[in-house]
């Protein structure tokens, strides 16, 4: 059984910073991507962050510049550095790793930043 345990998430002012991490279990085949994404009350959910096997990585326009995602996957852990935070960044923000075709999810950390 495959679970996505995300930790890191909190309450933050504009402008601050806060640290993502998610820890995979229960993988048996390599993983080929890692990432996060998030989901806004009333909003679709949306991609933050992805991180493949072969250290490509790639992120969502409102957040190029701001964040940074790293790994390596390789150790089934990912971090997600949030700088220059936005109250427009408040979310859940969902873990998410994909292995032999499968998605899974974690369950979510809230991230609230305030003005």
């Amino acid at each position: 059984q495959v679970q996505l345990v995300e930790s890191g998430g909190g309450l933050v002012q504009a402008g601050g910073s806060l640290r993502l991490s998610c820890s995979a279990s229960g993988i048996i085949f390599s993983l080929n991507y890692m990432g996060w994404y998030r989901q806004a009350p009333g909003k679709q959910r949306e991609l933050v962050a992805r991180l493949t096997n072969v250290g490509r990585s790639e992120y969502g326009d409102s957040v190029k510049g701001r964040f940074t995602i790293s790994g390596p996957i390789a150790l089934n852990t990912i971090y997600l550095q949030m700088n220059s935070l936005r109250p427009e960044d408040t979310a859940i923000y969902y873990c998410t790793a994909e292995t032999i075709g499968i998605d899974y999810w974690g369950q979510g950390t809230q991230v609230t930043v305030s003005s």
